[in-house]
């Protein structure tokens, strides 16, 4: 895939900091801080979460994603391809060990089938691009969120651009699953005003098998974060038959509560990632499960409420 120079810190891949990798940018969002907000997902995650949403976000650099229900077989992208990634024979179309992500095929399908996942953002760019949308912030105290992926992967970038949102006033939040040094977070604190913080199990065996990594450090930064003086807002994605025994909904809460947390927002499982699978590389299936109804969502928000930490449901 897309040869980008990486560094290792703390077990993670990162990028250098004159650049960000952004797999989308969504406009006027509602759920992801406080007023109206603009989400720059960063693309890269230390998790694999089964359940993800947004699995094309789990590698950290540009890759290809192909629609395979557009596609006409005409294999213009065959004869383009300078790396002969292209196969008439493979499910996903392309050789991901041989594909660089240069985009050739992309520019001359005439179905869009082939897309590209992943666009290098620069310092200046990126914050023209926001910035388009400063006076909907202005209207409604709403802002920027970090989301992903894991944006602390790209810590050295955001310690660069993120000076530049803070001349400008705007409110940044962002959200975390929290898989990385404390270091790493702490030094951002300063350049932030509200960080979403994901809890998706307190036993490490079991968060580590839906995962790929157990939780002890997840855990050990968040009861940091809670000291630090920062405006900190929990989160749980509730997935059936992972997360959501009563066991470990009151185990969250009395976490919770010994950190002085006073609440929790619950995010539903829902399944439109799966549709997403069989485009991408990737050794993730499909979960096979129903979301919860809202009998059963609500029941999970009692028990949070009973352990006296505010459950607030998400659609």
């Amino acid at each position: 895939m897309h040869n980008i120079p990486m560094m290792e810190k703390d077990g993670n891949l990162h990028y250098p900091g004159e650049k960000a990798v952004i797999f989308d940018i969504q406009r006027f969002c509602l759920h992801d801080g406080p007023g109206i907000r603009t989400t720059c997902f960063f693309k890269g995650c230390p998790l694999s979460c089964v359940w993800c949403q947004n699995p094309e976000s789990h590698r950290a650099q540009p890759e290809l994603i192909f629609y395979a229900e557009s596609c006409i077989h005409c294999f213009t992208c065959k004869q383009i391809c300078p790396e002969n990634a292209i196969s008439e024979t493979l499910a996903l179309r392309f050789d991901p060990e041989r594909c660089t992500a240069c985009g050739l095929c992309v520019s001359k399908c005439p179905t869009n089938s082939l897309r590209l996942v992943g666009k290098e953002w620069g310092l200046t760019d990126l914050t023209n691009e926001v910035v388009k949308d400063i006076a909907f912030f202005q209207d409604s105290n709403g802002g920027i969120t970090l989301s992903g992926g894991e944006p602390l992967l790209q810590t050295d970038f955001l310690l660069a651009w993120l000076p530049m949102i803070r001349e400008k006033h705007i409110h940044t939040t962002i959200q975390t699953c929290g898989m990385m040094s404390w270091t790493n977070i702490e030094k951002l604190l300063p350049l932030l005003d509200l960080v979403f913080y994901d809890l998706k199990h307190m036993n490490d065996s079991i968060h580590k098998q839906f995962t790929g990594k157990g939780n002890a450090n997840i855990l050990d930064n968040f009861i940091w974060l809670s000291k630090s003086g920062m405006a900190v807002q929990a989160r749980m994605p509730v997935i059936p038959g992972v997360n959501t025994a009563p066991d470990n909904i009151r185990e969250t809460a009395r976490f919770l509560k010994k950190n002085q947390q006073e609440s929790i927002h619950l995010l539903p499982y829902h399944p439109l990632g799966e549709a997403k699978l069989n485009r991408i590389d990737t050794s993730l299936r499909p979960m096979n499960i129903t979301p919860l109804d809202l009998k059963n969502l609500q029941e999970i928000q009692e028990l949070f409420e009973k352990e006296e930490i505010h459950a607030v449901l998400y659609d």
